[in-house]
């Protein structure tokens, strides 16, 4: 059970957008699915993803109207993970990192999402996930809101 990879808790049915999109698309489809992430893909190439934290703190709260590129408000430079990557190094990289979700590319493509949620769930690590979210959490907590 150790060394089970992110390929095996991944979700796979990825929702994704391009440059070409709005901030409003991008909110219709996160209620949608019911998800806080959507991947921003150039064809197939995975260039950087909007959580429902960036649509608030890079869009609303800058008074960026439903029109706004996508580009305005997504995350380029994305931490990223590969399949064969373990749930056990995922969590490290999670808290590491200070995220709650990773996509996951092979070969420049998304092909999966693992949130810190699956970790616990689909992954028999809660430990790793509690130690995760709580390295997150207090980081969160000691630096404000600035993430």
């Amino acid at each position: 059970m150790a060394n089970k990879q992110v390929k095996d808790i991944m979700s796979t049915d990825c929702v994704t957008v391009t440059l070409l999109d709005n901030v409003f698309e991008i909110a219709l489809k996160m209620k949608q699915h019911d998800i806080g992430f959507v991947g921003v893909v150039d064809g197939k190439k995975f260039i950087g993803g909007v959580t429902d934290r960036d649509l608030v703190v890079r869009g609303y709260a800058e008074k960026h109207s439903g029109s706004t590129a996508v580009e305005t408000v997504m995350t380029k430079d994305m931490k990223t993970i590969a399949p064969s990557t373990t749930v056990e190094e995922a969590a490290k990289i999670m808290a590491q990192n200070q995220v709650r979700r990773l996509p996951v590319l092979e070969n420049g493509e998304l092909v999966g999402i693992v949130a810190i949620g699956d970790l616990a769930i689909r992954g028999n690590f809660e430990d790793e996930a509690g130690e995760a979210l709580s390295q997150i959490s207090q980081e969160k907590t000691l630096v404000g809101s600035h993430a």
